[in-house]
């Protein structure tokens, strides 16, 4: 793709600014999509929406500790950085007499903490956070979906649009091995939802589902009309 192939058609221009922002591009159409932001006054306003409308998947990231000895190393690597000469050793000088009182009073005080470490230690570690993405047919986010600790979904919309006519979106749960999915309920017309399912525990590989329905959703145990958007839950950082 070059800047003059950047598609006109509106529904495929704000699929190609989803997948700028989401960092789904190759190489050569990511470049293309930066060049063309120079002068397509349109397509940054695109890119822009989709910018503020997945700022709140930031927050899913598990933060990242830097690796032991990483500032040591930058530290050493800077001009100017040699190791100096050492200086003569000084000689000793008198030691106070609190000094025994300091020592014996750090020492208590590193047990205490030893003690604290293991602690904490031996505590279980927290469960990962579950999250996905819905995704339309043409692969555009549109729903986010998140997990916590006590088995509770969170759906949120990316982009809430009014539905045509009296249908009606319904939230469905499927797990990894079930022949049927679950119905969570119905979807507000606010786009967002905090639903505790009865029956199955969110896990890594339970599909999420929204299908189209007529009024009051389907009554049969499974979806009557499309599915709409589908994604799959997993652990939040996971590659």
């Amino acid at each position: 793709m070059s800047p003059t192939e950047i598609p006109t058609d509106p529904v495929e221009r704000e699929g190609l600014a989803a997948e700028y922002v989401l960092g789904s591009l190759d190489a050569r159409d990511n470049a293309a999509v930066e060049a063309a932001l120079a002068t397509d006054a349109a397509l940054r306003a695109d890119v822009a929406a989709w910018e503020a409308r997945l700022a709140p998947l930031h927050a899913l990231a598990l933060p990242e500790a830097p690796p032991p000895g990483l500032w040591d190393r930058i530290e050493a690597a800077l001009p100017g950085a040699a190791t100096a000469m050492p200086a003569a050793t000084p000689a000793p000088a008198p030691r106070p007499a609190w000094l025994g009182l300091w020592r014996g009073w750090a020492l208590g005080a590193s047990a205490v903490a030893a003690g604290l470490a293991g602690f904490i230690l031996l505590q279980p570690a927290p469960a990962p956070r579950l999250m996905t993405v819905l995704l339309t047919q043409r692969d555009a986010p549109a729903w986010t979906v998140e997990a916590d600790a006590r088995g509770a979904l969170r759906l949120a919309a990316l982009n809430p649009r009014p539905l045509e006519g009296d249908r009606v979106l319904q939230l469905w749960a499927l797990p990894e091995g079930a022949t049927a999915p679950t119905s969570l309920g119905l979807i507000p017309a606010s786009g967002q939802i905090t639903v505790t399912p009865q029956g199955v525990r969110p896990q890594p590989g339970m599909l999420i589902e929204i299908s189209l329905e007529a009024p009051g959703g389907s009554t049969t145990g499974r979806p009557t009309g499309p599915v709409l958007f589908i994604g799959r839950l997993s652990a939040a950082g996971a590659s």
